[in-house]
C-alpha cells in the first residue's frame, strides 16, 4: 500500500512542481510584458507625432527597466520570470529572426558590394574591439560594442549577449550607449551629403553601412531621396545577414573568453552552436529557398520583435545604475571612437570600389 501510494503521489508532485515552476515565472513575465506595452505606447506616440521612431521601443523598454530598477528592486518572487525573460525569450527571439532572412536581393546586389560589406563588417569589429579593449573596457563588453557598432546596433547586441555569457549590465550599457549614438547618426548623416559631396547612391551605400536599425535607415534616407532609400536598405539587410555568421563565431570564441568556465569532454554540435543560432540558419535557409512565404514570415518577425523587447525590459530590470555610472564615459568614448572608425572605413569603401 506504501509503495503504490508513493508512485501515485510521485506524478502528483512532478505535476505540482510543474505548475509551481510556471507561477514563480508568471509575475516576472507580466512585470516585463507591462514594461513592454508601455514602450510599445510611447514609440507609438513617436511615430504619430514625428513620422520615425527615431527611439524604438526596444530602447525605450531597457531605460523603463533600468528606472523601474532604480526606484524599486523587485522581490524574490519577480526574478524568476525576470530571468526566463531575459534569457529564453531572448534566444527564441533570435532564432525567429531567421525567417526575415532571404539571400536572393542580397545577391542581385553585386559580389564586389557584397564582398566590401563583409569586409566592413569584420574590420569593423576587430578595429571596434581594439578600441573597447584599449579604453579598458571587459572583453565580452567589449565585443557587445563591437557587434553592435559594426552590425545592426541593439539587435547584434541582444543576439551576441547570450552566446558570450555577457553580463546585464553590460548589455544595458552597450545598448544604452549605442541607441543615443544611433539617434545621432541619423540626425546628423545627412550633413555628410555637401561635406563630403556625396550622390543619392553613394549616400545610400553610407547609410546602410553605418545606421544601426533598418527602421532608422529609412529615417535617414528617405527625405534625402528614393534612390537612396532603396540602396540603404538593401545594403543594411547585408549587413543584418552577417549577424548569423558573427554569432556562430563568437558561440566558438566564448569558451575561451576570461573567466569562461571550462568544458567537460569534447562538446557536441548544440555546445558550438547552440540551438537558437541553428533555428536561427535553419529558418533563414526555408526562407532562401522560398519554404517560408511572406504570410508566415511577417507574423514571426513580429513575434520576434515583441519577445525581443520584453527581454530588453527584463534586461533593464535586472541593472543598478550606479554600476552603468562607473563604466559610462569609457563606454562612451568606445562606442563614439568605433562609430567614427565605421564612418570613415564605410566612406573608404565607396571610394574604392567607384561608386557614383
Amino acid at each position: 500500500m506504501t509503495t503504490k501510494a508513493s508512485s501515485e503521489e510521485a506524478p502528483r508532485d512532478a505535476a505540482a512542481g510543474t505548475t509551481a515552476e510556471q507561477s514563480s515565472t508568471l509575475p516576472g513575465i507580466l512585470l516585463c510584458v507591462a514594461i513592454t506595452a508601455v514602450a510599445a505606447g510611447l514609440q507609438a506616440i513617436e511615430e504619430h507625432s514625428l513620422g520615425h521612431p527615431y527611439v524604438e521601443a526596444l530602447v525605450i523598454a531597457i531605460l523603463i527597466g533600468i528606472a523601474v530598477r532604480t526606484a524599486w528592486q523587485p522581490g524574490a518572487r519577480f526574478r524568476p520570470g525576470i530571468a526566463f525573460s531575459a534569457k529564453q525569450l531572448l534566444e527564441i527571439a533570435v532564432a525567429l529572426l531567421g525567417a526575415s532572412i532571404s539571400l536572393q536581393a542580397i545577391v542581385a546586389s553585386g559580389g564586389a558590394l557584397i564582398a566590401g560589406i563583409v569586409a566592413t563588417v569584420v574590420a569593423a569589429i576587430a578595429a571596434s574591439y581594439g578600441i573597447c579593449r584599449a579604453l579598458g573596457l571587459p572583453a565580452r563588453m567589449a565585443i557587445l560594442v563591437a557587434c553592435g557598432n559594426a552590425i545592426c546596433g541593439n539587435s547584434a547586441i541582444a543576439a551576441v549577449a547570450p552566446v558570450i555569457g555577457a553580463e546585464a549590465r553590460d548589455v544595458a550599457a552597450a545598448i544604452a550607449f549605442t541607441a543615443v549614438l544611433g539617434v545621432l547618426v541619423v540626425l546628423g548623416l545627412p550633413l555628410l551629403i555637401p561635406l563630403a559631396g556625396l550622390s543619392e547612391h553613394q549616400y545610400g551605400v553610407l547609410a546602410g553601412l553605418t545606421v544601426y536599425a533598418v527602421p532608422q535607415v529609412l529615417a535617414a534616407t528617405v527625405p534625402v531621396g528614393l534612390l537612396s532609400t532603396q540602396v540603404g536598405t538593401l545594403v543594411k539587410l547585408v549587413r543584418v545577414l552577417m549577424l548569423g555568421p558573427v554569432v556562430v563565431l563568437f558561440s566558438l570564441i566564448a569558451p575561451h573568453l576570461p573567466g569562461a568556465r571550462p568544458a567537460a569532454g569534447r562538446p557536441g554540435l548544440t555546445k558550438l552552436v547552440p540551438g537558437f543560432i541553428l533555428g536561427f540558419l535553419a529558418l533563414a535557409g526555408l526562407r532562401s529557398l522560398g519554404l517560408v512565404p511572406d504570410a508566415v514570415a511577417w507574423p514571426l518577425t513580429k513575434v520576434a520583435a515583441l519577445l525581443t523587447v520584453v527581454s530588453m525590459a527584463a534586461l533593464g530590470l535586472g541593472v543598478d545604475v550606479r554600476v552603468l555610472a562607473r563604466v559610462g564615459g569609457r563606454v562612451t568614448l568606445a562606442v563614439t571612437g568605433s562609430l567614427v572608425l565605421l564612418l570613415a572605413i564605410s566612406l573608404g569603401l565607396i571610394r574604392a570600389l567607384g561608386i557614383t
